[in-house]
């Protein structure tokens, strides 16, 4: 290739030419990491490799000129190498153009198909100079290539351009509609400029060149291929830019979205633990009151009708005579009466203590360890501490259920004889601890199936008057169990979060 005089304007316009080409492959190089707005990822690409070893082709004519104008000769593998580079970069613009028409048509992808019969036929050309020009096939390969690859090129990415301007107006993407267009229209005038290839002694190479138009327009092709390239990439640019910012306004839609969707589930969830509340203590209620009906049962008709039985053997006893073995069989039925009246009254004492109902919270808790701990070796102790109140029968039942389960789970498993029980009134809250120093156990490990479910048991009556239970315990060191029920106290009347105060007494 022949090359003009020392001109440092044609080194500005192929540093312009190769920096906007090379800047718009990089753009596009990193558009293939984010959301395929733009076109497929495998679209992108080769637009991307076009314009990155476009550019690189530029800097390298500027290497060549220098050269030529400091009269340095350069070896002929360096001017091999540009015109490969120049053939091999049209390549993927051919690629880009043939995805997005295919893509946009949705037939079968023939786009590598159609690429390679183009390559073949230029790689015969090519092959063919060579023979026709062993010791010059250069300038007619550079030539070919701007014919047989640089012009489809052009206009396939044009089209393919034009295209993706419809495809963005259809789905009112109107915003990338004109950026389109303008990248569409500088490959047109990319690929037309393409026409005026370097001066051939072969039609049409040897009429419309590049000399032509420098004779022409007094200026040289390259600076309409420069202006054609900043103008693409300030298009790409463009789009890629409109297409961050939908990316950010669709990811912040998204996040809307979300949070919307996450709010009607926590508040789903807010209603379902209500619910679950509601039921637990709907079901802790019932379970009290068929204690109760059931306790009222035994001590109303059960009760009554087994002393009924007892005064008639007492007086079958007195009408019999004395020492015979009738009498000794009446004072046997008379010993498995009692028997069976202690059972009875055990059994109404555990349903439902007339104490706790009666006399409130603490008196039944001291009934409960004096008379139902005491036969079975265990030693407790009671602590009342703050100003003692009556709260509502749930409360009350609630703390007097989860002292008589955790004493009798200390009886069964801690292998201690002592325990404490202590029961602390504040004013927003109502606390009970039992503690032993028993053999303890591994906390992760209580609420696994076939255990634990006297404790969850203790869990759910807490939960169902709004409390918390904490259960801490460490083997060979004890067990402390912690329950912690809110009380709201009004003006006036002192007053639970459960139910008016009954009466206050002390002890």
């Amino acid at each position: 290739m022949t090359y003009p005089a020392i001109n440092y304007g044609f080194v500005v316009i192929y540093f312009i030419y190769g920096l906007a080409f090379f800047t718009m492959g990089i753009a596009m190089l990193l558009e293939t990491g984010r959301s395929p707005l733009f076109a497929e990822k495998r679209a992108v690409r080769p637009l991307a490799i076009f314009g990155i070893l476009h550019g690189i082709h530029e800097w390298m004519e500027i290497i060549l000129l220098q050269s030529g104008w400091l009269g340095f000769p350069y070896p002929q593998e360096l001017a091999s190498f540009r015109v490969l580079l120049l053939a091999v970069s049209f390549i993927p613009l051919v690629l880009f153009g043939f995805l997005v028409i295919n893509r946009r048509q949705n037939k079968t992808d023939f786009s590598y198909l159609y690429t390679m019969l183009i390559l073949s036929v230029y790689a015969f050309s090519a092959f063919i100079l060579t023979r026709l020009f062993p010791t010059n096939y250069l300038p007619y390969i550079d030539i070919f290539s701007r014919y047989l690859l640089a012009i489809p090129g052009a206009i396939l990415a044009g089209l393919a351009l034009t295209l993706l301007s419809r495809d963005a107006e259809s789905v009112s993407q109107h915003f990338l509609v004109v950026p389109y267009r303008w990248a569409a229209a500088g490959f047109f005038i990319y690929g037309l400029t393409q026409i005026f290839v370097p001066a051939g002694d072969f039609f049409p190479a040897n009429i419309i060149n590049s000399g032509l138009f420098m004779q022409t327009a007094g200026f040289p092709v390259q600076l309409i291929r420069a202006a054609v390239a900043l103008v693409i990439t300030a298009s790409l640019l463009q789009v890629i830019k409109r297409l961050e910012i939908e990316r950010q306004d669709q990811l912040l839609n998204a996040q809307k979205a979300r949070l919307e969707a996450l709010e009607v589930v926590q508040d789903e969830l807010r209603k379902r633990e209500l619910l679950r509340k509601e039921l637990l203590r709907h079901t802790v209620e019932s379970q009290e009151e068929e204690r109760a009906q059931i306790a009222r049962e035994l001590h109303d008709e059960s009760a009554q009708l087994l002393t009924a039985i007892k005064l008639n053997l007492a007086t079958l006893q007195a009408k019999m005579p004395k020492g015979g073995q009738t009498e000794e069989l009446i004072v046997r039925l008379q010993d498995l009466g009692r028997q069976l009246s202690s059972g009875i009254y055990r059994m109404v004492r555990d349903l439902r203590p007339a104490q706790l109902d009666d006399l409130g919270l603490v008196p039944a808790l001291q009934f409960l360890i004096d008379e139902g701990f005491e036969c079975m070796c265990l030693t407790v102790s009671l602590d009342v501490r703050g100003k003692r109140l009556r709260l509502d029968n749930l409360v009350e039942t609630v703390l007097y259920r989860v002292t008589q389960e955790a004493l009798t789970n200390v009886c069964r498993h801690a292998q201690t004889d002592r325990a404490s029980v202590i029961l602390t009134f504040e004013s927003d809250k109502v606390c009970l601890q039992v503690q032993d120093s028993g053999i303890g156990f591994n906390p992760s490990t209580i609420f696994e199936p076939p255990h634990g479910f006297g404790l969850a048991g203790m869990r759910e009556r807490v939960e169902s008057v709004g409390g918390k239970l904490r259960i801490q315990s460490q083997e060979g060191k004890g067990t402390l169990i912690e329950v912690d029920i809110p009380v709201v106290m009004g003006k006036g009347d002192e007053e639970s979060a459960y139910g008016k105060v009954n009466s206050t007494y002390a002890g």
